[in-house]
């Protein structure tokens, strides 16, 4: 059993999973305006706004390219990103172009022509993959027009849009950062930006709403094997020790379930975890309700080997609790008492010092709960230390072929993200992380759209 699990657990439990994830994730800059620092030439003018260019050259040579990047690169950590451009004059021949280019882009050529460049351009409606001959793509476009461009990260492709309609997609060969970049190359040519500070003529929250549903047509056509899911629920039941649960779960689906045959349930290693049930269930009752005396006992009576060192992270996480839960009751006089016999001999361990802290600093406040240390007076913390004592109880099984911490659903969502960091790797570490709350919070949107539909 990994305690130092629980240790961490303890510590973060007040956070809902959820926002551990966007932690995680952090959160990425987008572009919010054209680039005036670095790379501009001599044919082009930036408006005070910094969302608008206009063509000043006379466009003499293939060279004398009004071309601006945005100021930071497309945020990548997601589905999709996507920008627009409106063509407020197309000038003496529409040279006007729009793309994608690294930071090593060699400003002064259209974007498209340089390797690890992309643009689709106005003029003649085609696509430019970092080379001179364009390929047959989409509409030429011109005054008035307004012109999107996009990376889908998912499938790993650029999307190009037209007046609010896509107009197709290719492959996205480039790796790295990429700047939304815009050109112009005749006389009088002018181009506004739009990098989501207006609302987008091209409905992009639908397409990604498309996408994900893609996504998940494509989930919804690959089997399981018969029942798993039922075999998961009741894993996860038994080695949290949810006895009334899992009977009540039982009797609930014993008509419509057949049983689960022995291969699979060998895989999601049922029997294993029904060890001590009983007891497992005592217990998380016990600290569910703030008795940590009484788990303490019992601990001492049943399973006296868990308890034999008394400075194993078990017994420290019961301790802090117990002070917890004399601070909650407002008995401060005992909670300090308490401290000084069974907190002080985890003083000088450095691996339990930053708890003991947050713990002795719920003694400062007048309302610890509303404290920077107020977590610890969440329900959450009761289940967290439960956790720890039925993991405990669970490795002095003698049929446990294994000291995981977790169930098996657990296991298969930690495999999950695993695999989603791992595709992510395979894409140059862009796309969306698999986030368990994510993917619950598309599921009810369907089901919603599903019954008002």
């Amino acid at each position: 059993m990994n305690n130092s699990y629980f240790l961490h657990k303890f510590r973060h439990s007040s956070k809902p999973y959820y926002a551990m994830e966007d932690d995680e994730e952090g959160e990425e800059e987008s572009p919010t305006e054209l680039n005036t620092i670095n790379g501009l030439t001599n044919f082009v003018i930036i408006s005070p706004d910094k969302l608008s260019l206009k063509y000043t050259g006379v466009a003499q040579h293939g060279h004398d390219v009004g071309v601006v990047q945005s100021n930071k690169p497309a945020p990548c950590k997601r589905l999709a990103y996507y920008f627009e451009i409106y063509v407020k004059d197309a000038g003496v021949k529409g040279r006007v172009a729009i793309g994608f280019t690294t930071d090593s882009f060699r400003i002064a050529r259209q974007p498209g022509w340089e390797v690890n460049t992309c643009g689709y351009h106005g003029e003649d409606g085609l696509i430019y993959l970092g080379k001179r001959q364009g390929e047959a793509f989409g509409p030429t476009y011109t005054t008035g027009d307004t012109v999107g461009g996009g990376i889908n990260y998912d499938s790993q492709e650029f999307f190009f849009t037209v007046n609010g309609t896509l107009v197709g997609t290719v492959s996205k060969y480039i790796k790295g950062p990429l700047f939304p970049t815009v050109a112009v190359h005749s006389q009088n040519e002018e181009v506004t930006v739009n990098f989501g500070q207006e609302k987008f003529a091209f409905d992009f929250k639908g397409y990604q709403a498309s996408e994900r549903n893609k996504q998940q047509i494509e989930f919804d056509m690959m089997s399981i094997p018969p029942n798993i899911c039922h075999g998961l629920v009741k894993n996860y039941l038994l080695h949290y020790g949810y006895e009334d649960t899992l009977h009540a779960f039982d009797l609930a689906t014993k008509s419509i379930v057949c049983p689960i045959n022995g291969a699979v349930e060998d895989n999601i290693d049922v029997q294993d975890t029904s060890y001590a049930l009983h007891e497992r269930k005592i217990f998380r009752q016990l600290i569910g309700k703030g008795d940590i005396d009484a788990a303490l006992a019992k601990l001492r009576d049943c399973y006296p080997q868990l308890v034999q060192n008394d400075k194993s992270e078990v017994c420290f996480l019961l301790h802090c609790q117990k002070f917890i839960e004399l601070v909650r009751i407002g008995a401060l006089e005992e909670a300090v008492k308490y401290g000084r016999v069974e907190l002080a001999k985890f003083i000088g361990l450095t691996a339990f010092k930053d708890i003991i802290e947050d713990c002795f600093a719920l003694l400062v406040y007048e309302r610890p709960q509303e404290s920077t240390v107020g977590y610890f007076l969440a329900e959450s913390q009761r289940e967290v230390v439960a956790d720890a004592v039925n993991a405990a109880i669970l490795s002095t099984s003698p049929n446990t072929k294994d000291q995981s911490s977790h169930s098996r659903l657990e296991t298969l969502l930690r495999q999950l993200t695993a695999g989603g960091l791992e595709m992510r790797s395979l894409n140059d570490g862009q796309g969306e992380v698999f986030s368990l709350h994510q993917l619950l919070m598309n599921n009810s949107n369907r089901k919603r759209t599903k019954k008002t539909g």
